[in-house]
């Protein structure tokens, strides 16, 4: 495995200054935000684990992500220069990512559609006012890592992911002769193809059981008609999605709150998120799915919305099952 991963030839601080440099022989464009917008709050959900290899965030705030697009691979990076999201993009993908780059950063979202009744969800909101809900255009970046994370704990589904990415991915496109990008070692996705002729030893060596892996398979051979679902309204687009077999409820809602930035696609079918709900909005913490809902009727229209503020609040009730790892975390 060692032999696939570019060294790291540059002290880490050095990446961190170098990767945020000015853009050279790259196609740039950007963009000013209607209002305040916070990159790590809009893009986290992207991010499958501190370590994953389509997504990295550098200490001055720069992010850099990687996307299979209909265009085909690219990369992506960002940063917020007071207000003003600076972007350069590489790779035949790179038209096709600055074109959507409003519409990823939350352009077609309204916060302003949500009426926060509990103090709790006001008081959140007050204090993140750069949150908006991102939204991708491409259903199956997000679908393959939510059907990894089915039943499995966080740090497993991270690590499969990451390995999946790095062994049959590709490199991302960039600047190639600049150390601090290679340092960063970012891959793009395998297309729907190469993810068909992953052998089934390699999922076993991933850590991902025979009944995820042949979700993934089935999924990626009606590729087309799920990405389809990516320009459909939200009670279309899970239906789409809930064609495959052994994607339910749970792993549509996590698809599409990325892929078409659905404000009311609520997850049910967690292990912890009824809980959390309950706890915060009825001091129940051994709510259940119908409670959950229940007690998100008041937000239908913007039920995502919500439980993002209510993860977002730290309102949480002890746990006993598995905490959330830094990454889970992160993603919020």
């Amino acid at each position: 495995m060692a032999g696939r991963f570019a060294p790291r030839t540059t002290p880490r601080a050095a990446v961190v200054r170098q990767a945020a440099a000015p853009a050279k022989d790259a196609p740039t464009r950007d963009w000013t935000p209607p209002g305040p917008l916070d990159l790590r709050l809009v893009l986290g959900p992207l991010r499958r684990g501190p370590a994953d290899p389509t997504f990295r965030i550098t200490r001055d705030g720069t992010v850099w992500r990687t996307g299979r697009t209909p265009t085909g691979p690219g990369t992506l990076r960002l940063s917020d220069q007071g207000g003003r999201i600076e972007a350069a993009a590489w790779g035949p993908g790179a038209p096709w990512l600055l074109d959507r780059l409003p519409t990823l950063l939350g352009a077609e979202d309204d916060p302003d559609a949500f009426r926060p009744y509990h103090r709790l969800l006001a008081v959140t909101r007050h204090r993140r006012p750069g949150l908006r809900l991102l939204r991708t255009g491409l259903v199956l970046e997000s679908l393959i890592p939510s059907v990894l994370e089915q039943k499995v704990t966080t740090d497993e589904a991270y690590r499969a992911w990451r390995y999946l990415v790095r062994a049959h991915g590709t490199p991302a496109p960039g600047p190639t002769d600049d150390a601090a990008f290679a340092a960063l070692g970012l891959y793009v996705m395998p297309d729907p193809r190469t993810w068909s002729l992953v052998p089934s030893w390699e999922w076993h060596r991933a850590g991902v059981d025979a009944k995820r892996s042949a979700t993934i398979l089935r999924a990626v051979r009606v590729a087309r008609r799920l990405e389809e679902a990516a320009g459909m309204d939200l009670p279309e687009a899970t239906a789409r999605l809930r064609l495959v077999p052994g994607i339910g409820p749970w792993t549509a809602a996590e698809t599409l709150q990325r892929s078409n930035g659905a404000a009311d696609a609520v997850t049910v079918g967690d292990l912890h998120l009824p809980g959390i709900v309950g706890h915060a909005l009825a001091d129940n913490r051994h709510a259940d799915d119908e409670e959950m809902l229940a007690l998100l009727a008041p937000y239908e229209g913007q039920r995502h919305r919500a439980t993002r503020l209510i993860l977002l609040s730290g309102r949480v009730p002890p746990r006993r099952a598995p905490r959330m790892t830094r990454g889970d975390i992160a993603r919020l």
